[in-house]
């Protein structure tokens, strides 16, 4: 492997024992932005200076920007702070041009003491944003420090299960003929490679033997180069190791959910933000957002993190509550919701772009249930056995209990220490409060 090293990437090595620590935790917590600086990338072709990475040629512009997104967030990293500096290069993803909000029956079912108690509790924990939905009615919706309803927000890894059903939607229109579909039908760089048989449904639902998610101090790491390079798509495609035989093992990995974006484009001949515009956001008459681009012109991030107003992300839950129809209309195909909740004999949790509630765990995460560095604390069972959810980064959680027609909706940066997430009280809590 050869890479072009200029003088931005010299003092990269030269990080302080610090840094190199937070660098490792980059390829878990790289999706972590929690906002966007939306600016000018920097000067694409202007350089005719290429490098060569196991056969691609990349332009010097591309390397230098590459190598400015790692410092910054390596930077971001080491001082504590969000990573806000790497989304350089936006994409509009257009919502209705008037939104039709859901219903409101705030209060509805819940006492004053208890609607003081949730929203204490979600405010304590660096909330942005709080809503429940019950019967389809909004009953409960706050908004801490400077954020309203309009603002959008970055829902990091809730961009898993819109990739799953933006997969559902070409399924719909006749561009995908179903989940067991080959990947490489249309990622063709795949044919007559061992990568050749892995399904789309093994991508959504992290089972393709691409390698698990983890970290990489250096910039030459696969993991920084698949998220932060101008090419990441291409860099995944053609790079990315094939570590398991697909299908025999589940292993989280932004990868997998990246590789949606291209296959959307490539079966459909749109590109992803304008497919997710029309084909989800404006079907459910939801507010629009914004979503991150490698470059100029290039594909879209699907793995992480659309930025979305807070009822966007609700609605996205509804859809799949409902098993994909919206106002009468069959926008997933007839089990497809249904299929998103099944889990696997390598996770039993894990489901196509969410996670089930059930059985009871103490500790669990979303990497491989024998090997998770950084499991999700949860103090008690569900009090409903059917609660499944969307879990992004940061505890961006969608809890949504058929049984009760509930959807309950949390957006916000990380906990402290001192008042850390337990994924099971903030349902178990609105639960008790609407039998009361």
């Amino acid at each position: 492997m050869v890479i072009r090293i200029n003088s931005a990437a010299v003092s990269l090595f030269r990080l302080s024992a610090r840094l190199v620590l937070a660098a490792l935790l980059v390829g878990i917590v790289a999706a972590c932005a929690e906002n966007v600086a939306v600016d000018p990338p920097a000067g694409e072709g202007a350089s005719v200076d290429t490098s060569s990475v196991d056969g691609q040629v990349f332009s010097a512009a591309e390397e230098d920007l590459y190598l400015a997104r790692f410092e910054r967030m390596i930077e971001a990293f080491s001082s504590g702070g969000s990573i806000t500096s790497i989304y350089d290069t936006m994409d509009q993803v257009p919502g209705d041009s008037s939104p039709v909000l859901l219903g409101r029956k705030l209060g509805e079912g819940l006492s004053e003491s208890a609607r003081s108690k949730i929203i204490n509790y979600v405010e304590a924990r660096n909330s942005s944003a709080l809503i429940v939905v019950k019967g389809g009615n909004v009953i409960l919706e706050a908004y801490f420090g400077s954020y309203d309803q309009d603002d959008k927000l970055n829902g990091k890894s809730l961009a898993k299960p819109l990739s799953v059903i933006a997969v559902g939607r070409a399924i719909m229109a006749g561009h995908i003929d179903s989940l067991d579909q080959p990947a490489s039908d249309f990622i063709e760089e795949w044919k007559d490679t061992p990568k050749e048989v892995i399904t789309i449904r093994q991508l959504l639902g992290m089972r393709s033997g691409l390698e698990a998610q983890s970290g990489g101090p250096t910039p030459d790491h696969i993991m920084n180069r698949a998220y932060l390079h101008p090419r990441h798509d291409e860099i995944i495609i053609n790079e990315y190791p094939l570590k398991n035989v697909p299908g025999e093992r589940y292993d989280y990995s932004n990868a997998n959910a990246e590789l949606i974006a291209p296959i959307i484009q490539r079966a459909t001949g749109r590109d992803y933000a304008s497919w997710v515009s029309t084909e989800i956001i404006q079907k459910l008459n939801a507010g629009g957002g914004d979503i991150w681009l490698n470059r100029t012109g290039g594909t879209a991030h699907s793995g992480c993190c659309i930025l979305l107003p807070a009822e966007t992300f609700a609605k996205i839950g509804l859809l799949v509550m409902r098993d994909g129809v919206w106002e009468g209309e069959q926008l997933l195909p007839k089990g497809y919701a249904d299929a998103m909740r099944q889990g696997a004999a390598e996770n039993i949790h894990a489901g196509l772009g969410l996670y089930l509630g059930h059985p009871y765990k103490e500790y669990r995460g979303a990497n491989n249930p024998d090997s998770d560095p950084f499991p999700t604390y949860h103090s008690e069972p569900y009090a409903r056995d059917d609660l499944y959810l969307f879990d992004g980064n940061s505890n961006q959680v969608v809890y949504m209990i058929p049984s009760e027609d509930l959807l309950i909706l949390r957006l916000g940066a990380t906990p402290s220490k001192e008042q850390p997430w337990d994924n099971a009280i903030l349902p178990n809590m609105v639960l008790e409060a609407l039998s009361e």
